[in-house]
């Protein structure tokens, strides 16, 4: 038996999507050509490329202890570190064993064994494929074959769309009661059109990013091949937006509704006419992959990258009205806040800052998680919001399996001149997960956090007092959690395939 290199492309491909490194998965997937393949993903079990390595581990171990005769002395095998298995060859290790043997001629085994993986749980629940089934509050939708990676409430009624690695996004029509099996209707949107209905997929059309317009009438996906997809509320495909030449990370409407903005792994960003598909400027001031984009208001907006720079950007502009430097690893997430005044950015560098188009430098700098921050959220509180007369808060999560709130009072008063940027101190940190967070959500009112982590499990905070007041544990991990436009219904992405929504009455 053989294996190409293609092959193996797909199994590191498939462990960086298994293991939420998303951003690297993409790059890794879109340099490797692994669209250009003729694998498919469904065939690929989880966990994949590390029982191979747990199987060619323990092979080099059982040849180590192999006499010239085949036969194993005493019958028993001398376990090796995973360490000594991969630094050796099969001579060295037969040595490492002999030396072992002489030292310990009762044969007793070492302590330490090579490593072993649980991969995130593939199994389904056992409701209806496309339907809710509702077990104390948690119905569970069925119908994609791959991971889960996005999520979004339609603004305006009780419509759930999502986005999987098996090509294609659904659109979720529920019913305000879901114990009614049976009540839940899926409208299936095929980003491959050679993609046989119910069929594993193809890696090349993850659906990687999708966002709903402000009056909820169209939804718009972005994919791995490049392509942005612009769907009516029903499912059916408007317009299909070709420029990107590599896949799309990050794209949202603006609130008007007449601009898509995009933001992909080819360097730059793409503001889209809605209504004729029509590409109104190509932004390419990055000199690595954009990983997000947010609109400041209907014409200006910011990116970030890969390449640790932050750019804010205007319709009609050829050159940034700002370039913010500061961050010292890749710039992972940005959002502005609801008034449009204090753009915050999150980073592998373990820091989270806040900019303001009045001044150069970053006007706060968060620096307390231990690792990489991966996602941030401001609440919908404060000027500008529809709850101006709660305090602004800025929550982060990171690989640390922390989330932590901060209060931007003090940084909302923008400097103007260049003196060192003040590091504050955060509210409050949430701990409760046991795995890096990638997921936050605020409710409408901004009195609770959602929370979603690859240790499986929901968790709802209590934004004024931190209490964990809820909390859901599925299996697998979870890649995105989002809030209904009520407030009392959360949707969580698995990464088995399965999308959770849990009816939260919080006040009660």
């Amino acid at each position: 038996m053989s294996i190409t290199a293609d092959e193996v492309n797909f199994l590191v491909f498939r462990y960086l999507q298994e293991s939420g490194f998303t951003h690297s998965a993409y790059s890794f997937g879109y340099e490797s050509m692994i669209h250009k393949t003729n694998i498919n993903g469904g065939d690929v079990p989880p966990g994949a490329l590390i029982s191979f390595i747990q199987k060619g581990l323990q092979y080099l171990e059982l040849e180590a202890n192999m006499n010239d005769d085949g036969t194993v002395t005493d019958g028993s095998i001398a376990l090796l570190p995973a360490r000594e298995l991969l630094a050796n060859d099969v001579p060295a290790l037969k040595e490492i064993v002999s030396r072992r043997r002489e030292l310990d001629p009762a044969g007793e085994k070492a302590m330490e064994t090579t490593a072993s993986y649980q991969p995130p749980s593939s199994s389904a629940p056992s409701e209806k494929k496309g339907a809710g089934a509702s077990v104390e509050g948690v119905a569970i939708l069925e119908g994609h074959s791959s991971e889960v990676f996005v999520c979004a409430w339609n603004p305006t009624a009780n419509i759930l769309a999502s986005g999987s690695g098996d090509a294609t996004a659904r659109i979720w029509t529920l019913p305000s009661d879901l114990s009614e099996e049976g009540s839940v209707r899926s409208d299936l949107l095929r980003h491959s059109s050679d993609l046989p209905a119910g069929g594993a997929g193809d890696n090349s059309k993850d659906v990687t990013t999708l966002d709903w317009n402000t009056e909820g009438t169209l939804l718009a996906t972005g994919s791995y091949d490049g392509q942005a997809r612009v769907w009516s509320k029903e499912g059916a495909l408007l317009q299909t937006l070709s420029k990107h030449r590599g896949p799309i990370f990050s794209l949202k409407w603006n609130r008007k509704g007449d601009s898509l903005l995009s933001g992909s792994v080819d360097q730059s960003a793409i503001v889209w006419d809605a209504k004729t598909g029509a590409v109104r400027q190509q932004f390419e001031f990055h000199s690595a992959p954009t990983l997000d984009v947010d609109w400041r208001n209907n014409t200006s907006f910011a990116t970030c990258s890969t390449d640790k720079m932050i750019y804010v950007c205007r319709v009609g502009d050829q050159k940034p009205v700002k370039a913010f430097s500061g961050h010292t690893d890749e710039v992972n997430a940005i959002k502005w806040d609801p008034n449009g005044n204090l753009l915050a950015s999150c980073s592998d560098d373990r820091t989270a800052k806040i900019w303001s188009l009045r001044s150069d430098e970053c006007v706060a700098d968060f620096r307390e998680h231990d690792k990489e921050i991966y996602t941030l959220k401001w609440s919908p509180t404060g000027p500008g919001s529809a709850n101006p007369n709660r305090d602004l808060i800025l929550a982060t999560a990171s690989f640390d399996a922390t989330i932590k709130l901060w209060d931007v009072e003090q940084a909302s008063a923008a400097r103007t001149d260049n003196s060192p940027s003040p590091s504050s101190a955060s509210l409050r940190t949430l701990k409760g997960h046991t795995d890096p967070v990638y997921s936050l959500a605020f409710s409408p009112d901004g009195a609770f956090l959602a929370s979603g982590s690859f240790d499986g499990c929901v968790h709802v905070w209590d934004v004024g007092s931190g209490d964990l007041v809820k909390t859901y544990k599925g299996t697998g991990g979870i890649f995105e959690v989002s809030w209904n436009k009520d407030g009392n219904r959360l949707a969580a992405c698995f990464a088995n395939s399965n999308i959770a929504i849990i009816d939260f009455d919080l006040r009660v």
